[in-house]
This record gives structure tokens, C-alpha cells and sequence, in this order.
């Protein structure tokens, strides 16, 4: 269990998808699969996180070459416009009571973010949700800066980027796997199964 006392941390990095925002992908399932006239169940069991996906994600294939991967993988002729607009589909809002939690926090401690994203998402989320993020001091996204979680440098990049001590970032996210890779890095994680998490994690640092 991860040990979180008043004065043990200098910085906060936030994970952003299920942290700080709400994602719903079969959003993006229903509206891709509506302009193909097709039920979402024929295309959801194709849908994988390939390596298209993950070269998408750092900004080594453009878009348009991630959708046409997507074309073939899914086995629908829609269009680009089309695969975008369920693309950003997903968003579904802010995760509870994060818009009181980060000002709260930001007030005592510089507030990060740290997430695996690709660059119509950064474009939709930076536009959509500008107050929320501006509670960030800097955002670390994996197709800016090349590398993503949970591998080794993608952590050490965003530490030494932050400048203090990886032991003294409390790292914030849903997902085990970059849980696990953060603290191999030195970093406290937090797992954020629910909303609680968070809220229950500042209480124990005196936020």
C-alpha cells in the first residue's frame, strides 16, 4: 500500500483519461459504426490497441495513416471526418469531483500531467476543456515528447522534466500496468480505481 503522509511529496502528476476526464469509447464504436450502417457489435471485437495505435500515440504515423489502419482492421469505408468525429467522440466530461479537487491542490504544490495520447485528442481536450487543464503547470503527452507509459524512459523523461526527486511525485493513475512502470521509476503511485481515489489521496497528504 502506497504510504502518503503531509510533507512527503514536492509535485502531483495526473494521468488525464479517467483521472481528470471522463472516457467513454463506445462512443466512439456507436458513431463509427452508425456511419457505416453497421451494428456496434460487428466492429467492436475488432477494435485492438495495435501498433498503429501505439506508433499514433507518439506521433510517428500521421492520422490519416492511424485511420486507414483502422479501415482495414475494422472492415468499414468511412472517411476520415467520420473516423475523427467518433474519435473525439469519446470525451464524456470531467471525472467527479476533480474541478474542486486540482485548484484546491494547485494551491500548495505544482500540479503535472502525464498522458498516452495522440494529437487530435490534445487538439480536442486542450480546446474543450482549457479551465480544467489550466490547473497544470505543464502537460507531458506522449505524442509530444515521443515516449509513453509505462515504459522506463517515458517516466524518467517527465521526472528529470519536472525537476525534483522521483520519490517525491505522487503519480496518479487508472491503469496497473503504468502504476507498476512508475514505481519501478521511484515514483508513489496511486491506482485510481474510483472517483475516491484521488480525494482520498490529497486528504492523506493534507491537501
Amino acid at each position: 500500500m502506497t504510504s502518503l503522509s503531509p510533507g512527503s511529496t514536492d509535485a502531483l502528476l495526473f494521468d488525464l483519461g479517467r483521472v481528470v476526464l471522463d472516457i467513454d469509447f463506445s462512443k466512439a464504436i456507436a458513431c463509427w459504426a452508425g456511419h457505416a450502417g453497421c451494428q456496434p457489435e460487428t466492429i467492436v471485437g475488432r477494435y485492438v490497441r495495435d501498433e498503429a495505435y501505439r506508433l499514433h500515440e507518439v506521433g510517428r504515423i500521421s492520422d490519416e495513416d492511424y485511420f486507414a489502419s483502422l479501415r482495414a482492421s475494422l472492415g468499414i469505408g468511412i472517411s476520415d471526418a467520420q473516423f475523427l468525429e467518433g474519435w473525439n467522440a469519446i470525451f464524456a466530461g470531467e471525472m467527479p469531483d476533480i474541478a474542486e479537487l486540482l485548484p484546491r491542490a494547485a494551491k500548495q504544490m505544482p500540479l503535472y500531467a502525464f498522458s498516452n495520447t495522440n494529437r487530435p485528442h490534445v487538439d480536442y481536450f486542450s480546446r474543450e476543456y482549457a479551465d480544467l487543464l489550466g490547473h497544470f503547470r505543464e502537460l507531458y503527452l506522449s505524442s509530444s515528447i515521443g515516449l509513453r507509459k509505462p515504459d522506463a524512459e517515458a517516466f524518467d523523461h517527465v521526472v528529470a522534466a519536472i525537476g525534483v526527486p522521483a520519490e517525491r511525485i505522487v503519480f496518479f493513475d487508472d491503469l496497473e500496468e503504468n502504476i507498476e512502470g512508475a514505481r519501478a521509476r521511484g515514483l508513489t503511485a496511486v491506482h485510481v480505481t474510483s472517483p475516491r481515489d484521488v480525494g482520498n489521496a490529497l486528504k492523506a497528504l493534507g491537501i
